[in-house]
């Protein structure tokens, strides 16, 4: 086999794959940001969940299948056909007129997004050498990131300060930047075979996932859980689901090759994935509705109290794709796991009385127990998988951390309704006059109403310290709900053994 880095520059092409992760991984939530000004000046309240559900949808279907496609026909190929897509769909979006024209768009963007994270993966594991490569992943880890928690951040100032199609403009001169980076620098040279595309596994997989992403979606906000709608979509999860785990176990090159997970490494690097995304999300979603909604900041300043965090999660990362040649996967994500388990934990016990410092030395912790997972997650995936092999490999590390992700915000995001009504309501049990003192119009059964200025400045002191208190104690419960997918993850991680990344023989292996 030819040498994989045969003619590349590599710190161009780094520059390049750095620039499109950066790009798909924080998209969702620079969108999300700037959806109050969206509506309003597009309209479409009732159908604005599609925006965020069709890109969803198509860039978690995209991951595996990209993967694949990308062993089989080459990882130039397949990235250059998901940034055209990804930079077509943002140049769509930016000129959408209706909710509907920007939910298609977004599902186009969202196609190129399940190409462009795996694969930009995959071809820094392809075209550095085995001794550089933690290095690089360090700064790949922290890239992937920080992109969830500098979104918001950026989103804010491009609609607050041009205009919210400038969220989907500002992609285009970044994307084309990496795309000429990557194209120009990367002289793929992995001799590769045309395979049978496995339709089946293909058809199934993209049907369960559009039933599931819908169903958690639309569950609880246009439909009832319990609706038939809802329940239709998840039976369709199950059983096309299902079908395509008989349809990939009969495939000769399965889109998700269940041979991987027999591999004591691969299958506690997914384990994590799954499980450590489930417990960020709660970390990343309820830190800023508790920072606005009880102590009362503005957004801006949830950004800078998030700052911390975000440099952790960049220093951790940075420091386990260090020591990843040093070290065995297990010690390094038994010991990050660790803090995370610990931050969640810390933050299970703040209040509305809390100082603010002390909740950014908690959030501290979280940062720091997730990054290194970003950068060494990449590397043990591979670990024990063939050359041919590493974009499915990879692709599916990422599914199932966006995956664990997605249960994350759907489940927590029940729960802690059902948690902030049920002490609301014992609240205004105990305290009977302060009903009368809620503004009209004002929706108690969403967190995000106390996080609006103009609502919080309506609302009598007393009343709104009670509804403060009863916000913090529900999204407090949350973390400790948290630390239930943490804890598994820090299991995994025990999981692992004793391998580590060894770039002498893996250097061998390649022909480096």
């Amino acid at each position: 086999m030819t040498s994989p880095i045969a003619g590349t520059k590599t710190g161009w092409i780094t520059a390049g794959l750095l620039l499109a992760i950066l790009m798909s991984s924080m998209d969702n939530t620079i969108v999300a940001t700037a959806m109050g000004t969206i509506v309003g000046k597009l309209g479409g309240l009732d159908h604005f969940v599609w925006v965020t559900s069709a890109y969803i949808v198509t860039e978690m279907a995209g991951m595996p299948i990209f993967g694949k496609l990308s062993d089989m026909y080459g990882r130039k190929r397949l990235f250059t056909i998901g940034m055209i897509f990804f930079l077509v769909g943002s140049a769509l979006c930016g000129t959408a007129q209706s909710i509907v024209q920007l939910s298609l768009y977004r599902a186009v963007q969202g196609i190129g997004a399940g190409a462009l994270v795996p694969i930009a993966f995959t071809i820094l594991l392809d075209a550095v050498p085995p001794e550089n490569r933690g290095k690089l992943l360090a700064l790949f880890g922290a890239t992937y990131g920080i992109s969830s928690l500098f979104g918001p951040l950026l989103g804010a100032f491009l609609t607050d300060t041009f205009s919210w199609r400038w969220i989907f403009f500002v992609n285009l001169p970044l994307g084309i930047a990496a795309l000429f980076l990557t194209n120009r620098n990367y002289k793929e040279s992995i001799n590769r075979s045309k395979q049978p595309i496995d339709w089946q596994g293909t058809a199934t997989l993209v049907g369960s996932v559009v039933c599931l992403v819908f169903a958690l979606e639309l569950g609880g906000k246009l439909f009832a859980w319990n609706s038939p709608i809802i329940l239709g979509l998840l039976a369709g999860f199950a059983a096309l689901g299902g079908l395509f785990v008989l349809a990939e176990r009969r495939a000769l090159e399965p889109i998700v090759s269940f041979s991987m997970f027999r591999d004591r490494i691969y299958a506690s690097s997914a384990l994590i994935a799954l499980l450590s995304g489930a417990a960020f999300i709660a970390a990343t979603v309820y830190l800023p509705i508790y920072i606005q909604g009880v102590l009362g900041g503005s957004a801006t300043y949830s950004g800078f109290m998030l700052l911390p965090m975000m440099i952790g999660t960049v220093a951790s990362a940075a420091i386990g794709g260090f020591v990843m040649d040093r070290t065995s996967y297990r010690s390094i994500l038994v010991t990050t796991l660790a803090l995370l388990v610990l931050g969640l934990g810390l933050l299970a016990t703040i209040s509305p009385n809390s100082p603010p410092p002390l909740v950014t030395f908690y959030m501290i912790f979280v940062g720091i127990g997730i990054g290194a997972s970003f950068s060494v997650l990449a590397n043990a995936a591979i670990h024990s998988v063939s050359p041919a092999n590493r974009g499915a490999a990879t692709a599916t590390i990422n599914f199932l951390r966006a995956f664990g992700m997605m249960l994350g915000i759907t489940l927590f995001g029940i729960l802690q309704n059902q948690l902030m009504n049920r002490k609301l309501s014992a609240i205004f049990q105990a305290n009977g006059d302060a009903v009368a003192a809620i503004p009209p119009g004002l929706n108690l059964t969403d967190p995000h109403a106390l996080m609006e200025p103009t609502a919080r400045s309506a609302i009598p002191g007393g009343v709104l310290e009670l509804l403060q208190n009863g916000v913090s104690a529900s999204i407090t419960e949350i973390f400790l709900w948290g630390l239930l997918p943490a804890v598994l993850a820090l299991a995994a991680a025990f999981a692992m053994g004793r391998a580590k990344h060894d770039p002498k023989a893996e250097a061998d292996v390649y022909g480096h």
